[in-house]
């Protein structure tokens, strides 16, 4: 038996020591009381799902500058009269956005922004609570072993970052320039798709499910191309927030070309040269046209190895959902470039992408829970 995840060798029949036991810090903790916490993470992921899809609405309204203050407790409570709105929007006109871009913005325009930006930090702020207060109250009944209070350390560390990076966010497009970083854009949902995926992931650790028998060679293929996978899908979705930053995919919408061009017109124009990848607004969506089309191909091919191999029997079911998710967000990308990025396909896009992430850590885990062969058979 073991205790967090440590093994207690018991005696055989003939009373030498037998092999090992092993029994994960999961299974310490109750089945009902695991079921109860699945429950809390997976409305945590849920929460953040939908709060990653307000914040995509609230980039492509234009909406995230409508409130210039950052106050986490006294921001709760919205404008609540004709006085309360008028202060809010004269606050508003104080900025550059309204100055340079929106002088001639209403009262009823200025409500409309308002919106999207306060339910934003709304959702943000019932996740705090969502967190905490459960998490107080599985403390007090015992229901948290040490291993699972490190992870949701983790989470409550996420959840405090993330707040921060959303006004350091926010700020940079209070001065003079009425545009938020792109980089402090791509921080801030980066965050969140960790904060989603640890949820996702720490819901999957707490299954507790038998560790499942699974050939060396394929295991090693299935943990290298779903690390490769990983990789390629963070950095897509990181490229996807720049382009969404630099407002990139407004321009050259034109597919599969460029504009008749394979590549970016004008696209090395910045100095030093790599800086076009991250700044150049051609370059910028041209990455992303790139890795998407680079994950599509290497997508086909690791269904095609998965249903071939009758030892990946088990994973075709999920690798076919992941592969046909990505086909979708293909298509849904390049309709969201050729409609000029319409609000309801470019927040579908970015919901497409939270799928595809979620996919990839339910496949990862259950080979993160599977034991090579030749270690079956030596014990």
């Amino acid at each position: 038996m073991a205790v967090n995840g440590t093994t207690i060798e018991s005696m055989s029949a003939s009373g030498a020591p037998a092999a090992p036991a092993f029994v994960s810090w999961v299974e310490e903790i109750p089945p009902a009381r695991r079921r109860h916490l699945r429950i809390w993470l997976w409305i945590g992921a849920a929460l953040t799902a939908l709060t990653l899809v307000v914040g995509g609405i609230t980039r492509l309204t234009e909406s995230g500058l409508s409130i210039v203050d950052w106050a986490p407790i006294v921001g709760s409570v919205p404008p609540l009269n004709d006085a309360d709105w008028q202060e809010a929007f004269a606050r508003y006109q104080q900025y550059p956005e309204y100055v340079k871009l929106r002088p001639e913005m209403t009262l009823s325009e200025f409500k409309y922004i308002y919106f999207w930006e306060y339910l934003h930090r709304m959702i943000g702020r019932v996740i705090g609570v969502v967190f905490a207060v459960p998490f107080i109250w599985f403390w007090v009944r015992g229901y948290l072993t040490r291993p699972l209070v490190k992870r949701l350390l983790v989470l409550f560390a996420l959840g405090g970052l993330q707040g921060l990076m959303g006004w350091y966010m926010v700020s940079s497009g209070l001065v003079d320039d009425p545009e938020v970083s792109h980089y402090r854009l791509a921080a801030h949902l980066m965050l969140a798709i960790t904060i989603f995926s640890c949820c996702v992931w720490f819901a999957n650790d707490l299954l507790a499910r038998p560790r499942a028998p699974l050939k060396t060679e394929s295991r090693r293929y299935l943990v290298r191309e779903l690390t490769i996978f990983g990789v390629l899908i963070f950095t897509q979705i990181f490229w996807g927030a720049l382009v969404a930053g630099l407002n990139a995919g407004f321009i050259l919408n034109t597919f599969p070309l460029m504009n008749g061009s394979l590549l970016p017109p004008n696209g090395w124009s910045k100095e030093p040269l790599l800086i076009n990848f991250v700044e150049n607004l051609a370059t910028v969506q041209w990455v992303h046209r790139v890795l998407g089309t680079v994950l599509l191909i290497g997508a086909i091919a690791f269904l095609v190895r998965v249903r071939r191999d009758p030892d990946l029997a088990r994973f075709r079911i999920w690798a076919t959902l992941f592969v046909g998710l990505i086909c979708l967000q293909y298509v849904v990308g390049v309709t969201t470039l050729l409609t000029h990025v319409k609000t309801a396909i470019g927040v579908t896009h970015q919901g497409i992408a939270l799928m595809i992430v979620g996919v990839l850590l339910f496949i990862a885990h259950q080979v993160r829970h599977s034991d090579p062969v030749e270690a079956i058979k030596s014990a």
